[in-house]
């Protein structure tokens, strides 16, 4: 099956690449006036050179007259900046905004869940890059049971039809919102009297992954309408998505020394003695099968009401609904080696200094809900219920007087998430051997493929209930006057944000313990995913629960849960609050063939941060096994605050020489801030009390600071082409790590772990006490003092005259480095030093068709259990494609192709790729549409 698939992606790609006659649709293509900023920031000599550059007449936009609008956008900027038009986003291949930035030099992507949502740009972290939509933030809540928050934008959420145009502001101007150090993204929403008046235009098809082998449908419809003096209109853009997501490899959870083993068992003693192991080699703790699926169901709607009575004043409201159904379960199947070392009898290392494989005996019970053996697996299933809720209203405006103007802009998003999830954990004893790199299989599958011998051990599971909201409100007004002279415009103005994030946690135990036919057997797995990466056996074939509703069903239905622990409450609870306050003066200047601007930005940031700090007193489990709620906190713990108040002041300079009219040099110089995410700031500990780790925040810490100097050359030698050199050098200081040290800590959960296997062997391994008291391995954020990263860029775009060819090219080269080693390396995370794009097209007639080759190095990127250690992500690559045909000017087809390559995603902890942490695979996505405008 795998090798069919395999096949008929090559084909296809094959197809692509020697097809002749190719061309784009005929569509009336407009976009709104190209502004970084929202319209209250528009000047009128702005809007006019914006204004001569734009293609709203062209009835017949393909993919060269998309580039030739981003080009355009480009040209005429004062910064440094790149852009996309909505376009861009049909005419090459990709399903969300993320994917159609990664055609933009310095934008690497992360492809940790398949669809892209972490975005880096010139190799800072995508935490550390903000969004706007029409000039403001968008409220966004996780998704994701477990996940920690952070300030980068989640594009995977925000449906691609409702954009115009999307521009990367590489280098600050000081009229932009403060808080990006690699770039700022500006999303521009199509408005209505922009475009014909009974605009009607969809998208209706579906798309297919071949790993879990479904089909889902999406659709989309936008209609555009305004009075006959444009003098009022309305748009309204609504959609529907779904997506069927499978993600499918093996885990390892952390290694052990051989020589804790080889001190308790004679077998493992002899190797060493003998030669073939050291007491060094690493083994793997746990070694699992993981399998993680998602359907997800997204409803937006999007209305843009414009007024503009006369050629003096001119507004925009804008309203936002969407709801985002992103039920999931993750199925983990882990035999345990490092949980009982008298099971282990052979080990094999590879003379690296790690073990690639080995045996564990044990014994299986039958129908037993309290089994003890000497091999250890368990099948954890976590089935999440995920459903997030944003709305927001936004209004813009800008009155234009005699060579002036005043503008202003006000809003408020909210985004809510009430995640919950369902766990239960069932326990094979039955012996196993495994290796790496394919994964493991039982001794004895007659027993382990029996579910008979399958059952909760000592511990029936939870449900856990995770509230998570987020509100940004904002409020800014602008003025700038004309002049006639160097200084062509001055602008002056002033902004107030202010973002609130919070989330609890909320864990009821309880649950009976039940063997597997009980919860509902669901047969044995078939992990072609894990197949094709190499893993074999039990690895890709095991039992398995009848899945999500039958986890839901087994915890919810069989009787009365218990009180929550209030250990899990305090330590995952958290309320933060960040006001901005920011004013800032800018002068534009220019002649005939130098423009720029010189402008500082002044910046009040204060931060409200409440978290619960809980002292030992109040950590004593109670008979039943649980803390009490009524603790008598004294003074300075419990739900405390802390207030921090910082200054900043950020100047920004760019300078733009037309060298010849085709030829243009840059240059700027800017100070930057940003600022750690959220839960970082708040004085909060949440812990994972199986693996004994934590995370905790640090309210003092300061923002990140940066240093930017930037240059480029750019060659506009012909219609929609250009050559580009770019250079940038970033000198970041109060650069965020985290710091991981050991700390005493109750564990939350010891009432359900001990007395049975998992806590007795905690406290065997010297890593609790009897009383549920552990030694945690707790990270926390600290400024950790420099980092640099230098770098340089060149794109390459063309048009090959009337050849129907064309092709965009570019590469990037970023070096980094951080005063702090991690790892044994001093890497800046989520920074590649090297990536390229390959995105050849070809369009004539009524077909289309482009192919596009992503590709980026090894990066350090961060972990995403609580406390987990960063992890290096081994080198990625995609090949995707998109074809298209045009019947006539109202309707077309398209088919997009994305990760024809199936590409694996390998994490390794340490840089030398020899200790693997992650490897997993998403499948290859096929979507067909149907597509019509009028």
């Amino acid at each position: 099956m795998s090798h069919r698939k395999t096949l008929l992606a090559a084909s296809i790609f094959a197809g692509l690449c020697f097809a002749g006659t190719l061309y784009a649709q005929d569509t009336t293509q407009t976009t709104s006036a190209p502004a970084a900023v929202p319209a209250s920031q528009q000047s009128e000599q702005q809007a006019e050179k914006a204004n001569a550059k734009q293609l709203s007449t062209v009835t017949v936009v393909g993919i060269r007259a998309s580039l030739q609008q981003s080009m355009d956008t480009k040209r005429n900027a004062d910064a440094i900046v790149d852009a996309i038009t909505a376009t861009d986003i049909g005419k090459f291949p990709a399903t969300n905004v993320a994917e159609a930035l990664a055609q933009v030099p310095g934008v690497t992507l992360d492809h940790l869940f398949g669809a892209t949502q972490r975005v880096s740009i010139d190799g800072i972290d995508p935490s550390l890059n903000l969004s706007y939509l029409d000039g403001h933030p968008v409220a966004q809540a996780l998704w994701l049971y477990g996940d920690s928050p952070n300030r980068g934008f989640n594009y995977s959420l925000l449906p691609a039809e409702i954009l115009g145009q999307l521009e990367i502001f590489k280098t600050p101007e000081a009229r932009l919102p403060e808080g990006s150090l690699g770039g700022t993204v500006f999303m521009h929403t199509v408005q209505p009297l922009d475009v014909p008046s009974n605009t009607l235009s969809g998208t209706f098809g579906a798309n297919y992954n071949d790993m879990t082998d479904k089909n889902r449908p999406n659709g989309s419809v936008f209609y555009s309408w305004h009075n006959d003096s444009k003098t009022f209109g309305v748009d309204v853009s609504a959609q529907h998505y779904e997506q069927d997501t499978s993600r499918q490899g093996q885990e390892i959870f952390s290694y052990t020394p051989v020589s804790a083993i080889s001190a308790v068992n004679p077998l493992i003693a002899a190797e060493v003695a003998s030669g073939q192991l050291k007491n060094s080699d690493q083994m793997p703790t746990e070694i699992n099968s993981a399998n993680f699926e998602q359907i997800e169901k997204r409803n937006s709607i999007f209305v843009n009401i414009q007024y503009k009575p006369n050629e003096h004043f001119d507004s925009t409201l804008s309203l936002m609904y969407m709801n985002d159904s992103l039920n999931n379960i993750n199925t983990s199947l882990y035999p345990i080696a490092g949980f009982n070392y008298a099971g282990i009898t052979h080990l094999t290392a590879n003379g690296n200094g790690v073990v690639t494989s080995g045996t564990q005996v044990g014994t299986p019970c039958f129908e037993a809900t309290s089994c003890t053996s000497t091999a250890d697996t368990f099948e954890d299933n976590d089935a999440r219920a995920s459903y997030i809720r944003t709305k927001g209203v936004d209004w813009r405006g800008t009155y234009y007087g005699d060579g002036w103007r005043l503008g202003g802009q006000i809003g408020v998003s909210t985004s809510n998430n009430v995640i919950s999830q369902a766990f239960k954990e069932i326990y094979y004893g039955g012996g196993f051997n495994w290796s790496i790199p394919n994964g493991f299989n039982f001794t004895n599958l007659a027993t382990a493929n029996n579910p008979n011998y399958w059952a909760d051990n000592d511990f029936g599971g939870n449900i856990g209930y995770k509230p998570y909201h987020a509100r940004d409100s904002y409020a800014q007004i602008d003025f700038s006057k004309d002049f006639d002279g160097f200084i062509n415009e001055l602008l002056v103005g002033a902004r107030y944000a202010s973002h609130w994030e919070s989330q609890s946690l909320l864990i009821y135990r309880g649950v009976p313990n039940m063997t597997l036919n009980q919860i509902g057997y669901g047969g044995l797995t078939n992990l072609q995913g894990a197949s094709s990466i190499g893993l074999g056996g039990s690895s890709v074939s095991h039992v398995q629960t009848c899945g999500y509703n039958c986890i839901f069903n087994a915890v919810l239905n069989n009787g009365p849960l218990s009180a929550n622990d209030p250990v899990d409450y305090w330590d995952n609870t958290f309320n933060v609050q960040q006001q901005n306050t920011a004013v800032y003066g800018q002068a534009n200047f220019g002649t005939d063939n130098l423009h720029g601007n010189l402008g500082l930005r002044w910046v009040k940031t204060q931060t409200n941060s409440y978290g619960y700090y809980v002292p030992s007193s109040c950590q004593v489990a109670g008979a039943d096994g649980l803390v009490p709620w009524d603790c008598n906190f004294t003074n300075g713990t419990g739900y405390i605050g802390v207030q921090t108040t910082r200054y900043n002041w950020l100047p920004a300079f760019n300078i733009a020489y037309n060298l010849t009219p085709d030829f243009i040099l840059r240059g700027a110089a800017s100070e930057t801030v940003a600022y750690a995410p959220y839960n970082e700031l708040a004085p909060f500990f949440e812990a994972n009390d199986t693996v004994l780790t934590a995370t905790a925040g640090n309210p003092g810490i300061k923002p990140y600071r940066s240093i930017n100097g930037d240059v480029s050359a750019e060659w506009y030698f012909n219609d929609q082409s250009v050559i580009a050199f770019s250079g940038f050098y970033k000198n970041v200081l109060n650069y965020v790590t985290q710091e991981t040290t050991p700390e005493t800590h109750e564990n939350g959960s010891w009432g359900t772990l001990y007395p049975g296997p998992t806590g007795a062997q905690l406290v065997a391994n010297g890593m609790c006490t009897v009383a549920g008291v552990c030694t945690y391995q707790v990270t926390a954020p600290v400024n950790g003092g420099r980092a640099k990263v230098k770098g340089a860029a060149i794109s390459y775009q063309q048009a090959f005259g009337d050849s129907g060819f064309g092709l965009r090219a570019n590469y990037t080269y970023s070096d980094s480095r951080t005063v702090e080693t991690i790892q044994g390396a001093n890497w800046l995370p989520y920074n590649s030093k090297n990536s390229y794009t390959l995105a050849p097209y070809f369009e004539q007639g009524p077909y289309s068709a482009s192919v596009s080759y992503n590709y980026r190095s090894k990066y350090l990127a961060g972990g995403y259990v609580a406390g987990a250690t960063s992890a290096y992500t081994a080198s990625y690559k995609e090949l995707d494609a998109s074809a298209a045909y045009a019947f006539n000017k109202n309707f077309s087809v398209s088919f997009d192709m994305l990760n024809l390559l199936n590409s694996v995603y390998k994490q390794y902890d340490g840089i030398n790729n020899t200790m693997l942490l992650n490897e997993y695979v998403s499948g290859r996505e096929f979507m067909l549409e149907a597509h019509f405008k009028f």
